[in-house]
């Protein structure tokens, strides 16, 4: 079931309307049967794959809390690791690596016969995979404590506003707010609204009106000008980011509506002033999950600089591997390891705030620092989106040949600009849901609201009869 589509409206107002009138526990129970229903809607039979993950960690959970031995814990908490993992590389990777290893055989001449198997995707796996890890994780390194009751543990994995893409909500975080009785107030709701409009007018307003233009671009990127492919680049850059933020803000907005604070996801990527910056504001809930259960139990920054380029580059591969099933992917997260190991390399021994003579020049030096973040990062989106890494080597070919530079879209220029009011305002007021949570300029943020809406409801109109799914429900 999509957000951006008309039963989803019809479904919210449901579970809008009797939510609050359940006393606490038949509240987890109702949503439970409405998380289902919400991610059976797109293929009833993954709901017992969703139901059997949910049993495997609650039972391993329970067994790492009875258990004294560390030996024992060991053993369970790799089962729980390989249990989950051998369930997301089998829908997910097993034709990848029989088709790569066909490949390398073919290359000595060696053929194989292993078949392909018709896999479907279950939509959202590799999110729920992740946050259901983190509870068996926790629990052996002494974090939480299992929970004892099976229906609070069967909402924390499946809870439908962040079910198919995220936030990567952590056991620590969401299971206490299951378990203890929700208080909703006119703040939580009014804030909950002002992330849902938020998210509706980046979806519906930018990323679906870019989405298009970009595919069209990308479809065919030797038969574009230079001027076209860079269209397409800065489309896809605003696109992916507008389109997942989105996501975003309408999962924490339903969710802040029923009465849980989830975690932010994004904080406003664009303005980063490096690579490294831009990892820490970009999808924040996979890389914070990545640093704190895969970076720093390989070693982080602990073993020497070698040793530190190592573990980042792993990571960083494994995060372009998370993505998808394809070489695309696995050297998109590649170059991030590169670029951030590079600035780690520049950075080393120099301090990273450099006093400058003149506060202009210092400006002028981070606006510099923002628009090379903008644009190694927006290169890089080529690799993400293209099918095959041959499209892509044609892509960046086109890009740099800079001939017949025309058919640049100057409405990209626009909806950046509207990106970019939108994050400075967050970043100035430092809130994002500052459209309600202060008192002052009431009128303005009043019009604002206005636009918003009234933006998005003529792009809805303008899309109605196409449903442009969210980008990461494919991971």
């Amino acid at each position: 079931m999509l957000f951006n589509s008309l039963i989803f409206v019809v479904f919210i107002v449901v579970v809008f309307l009797v939510y609050p009138r359940l006393p606490h526990r038949v509240q987890n129970i109702f949503l439970i049967l409405a998380s289902y229903i919400f991610y059976g809607y797109w293929d009833w039979r993954f709901i017992f794959l969703l139901f059997a993950l949910t049993i495997i960690n609650f039972i391993i959970g329970l067994k790492l809390g009875e258990s004294g031995k560390q030996n024992e814990k060991k053993f369970l908490v790799t089962l729980g690791i390989v249990s989950n993992l051998s369930i997301l590389c089998f829908f997910k990777y097993f034709n990848f690596f029989v088709d790569s290893a066909a490949s390398a055989l073919a290359v000595f001449g060696l053929h194989s016969n292993i078949p392909l198997l018709q896999i479907i995707l279950p939509v959202g796996i590799s999110f729920y995979t992740f946050q259901t890890m983190t509870y068996t994780i926790d629990i052996y390194r002494d974090k939480l404590g299992p929970t004892k009751n099976f229906i609070d543990f069967a909402l924390f994995v499946c809870f439908f506003p962040q079910l198919l893409a995220g936030p990567i909500e952590r056991a620590t975080n969401l299971l206490p707010q299951i378990a203890s009785p929700r208080q909703i107030t006119k703040a939580q709701v009014l804030s909950g609204l002002n992330l849902i409009l938020l998210g509706y007018f980046k979806k519906v307003a930018i990323a679906d009106t870019l989405a298009p233009i970009a595919d069209k671009i990308f479809a065919s990127p030797d038969l574009m000008t230079s001027g076209q492919l860079w269209t397409g680049v800065y489309a896809f850059t605003i696109q992916i980011y507008c389109d997942f933020s989105g996501y975003t803000d309408i999962a924490r907005g339903i969710a802040l509506i029923l009465g849980f604070r989830i975690m932010e996801n994004f904080n406003a990527p664009y303005l980063s002033r490096s690579i490294t910056e831009f990892w820490r504001r970009w999808h924040i809930s996979l890389s914070t999950w990545l640093r704190d259960y895969l970076y720093i139990p390989l070693g982080g920054n602990r073993a020497g600089n070698i040793r530190t380029y190592t573990n980042l580059i792993i990571t960083f591969l494994l995060c372009g591997l998370w993505h998808g099933a394809a070489w695309t992917f696995i050297i998109w997260g590649l170059t991030h390891g590169l670029y951030i190991s590079a600035h780690r390399i520049i950075l080393r021994g120099r301090k990273v705030d450099i006093s400058w003579p003149i506060n202009y020049s210092r400006r002028i030096v981070e606006f510099g620092k923002i628009i090379l973040t903008f644009h190694i990062v927006a290169l890089t989106w080529v690799l993400f989106k293209s099918p095959n890494f041959t499209i892509a080597l044609k892509y960046f070919e086109g890009l740099f040949r800079f001939q017949q530079f025309t058919g640049f879209a100057f409405s990209i220029i626009f909806a950046g600009l509207l990106v970019l009011a939108l994050d400075l305002a967050q970043t100035w007021l430092k809130s994002q849901t500052w459209l309600t949570d202060r008192h002052e300029h009431t009128a303005i943020r009043y019009l604002v609201a206005q636009f918003l809406f009234f933006s998005t409801l003529a792009a809805a109109i303008a899309h109605v009869g196409t449903i442009t799914p969210f980008i990461y429900f494919q991971f």
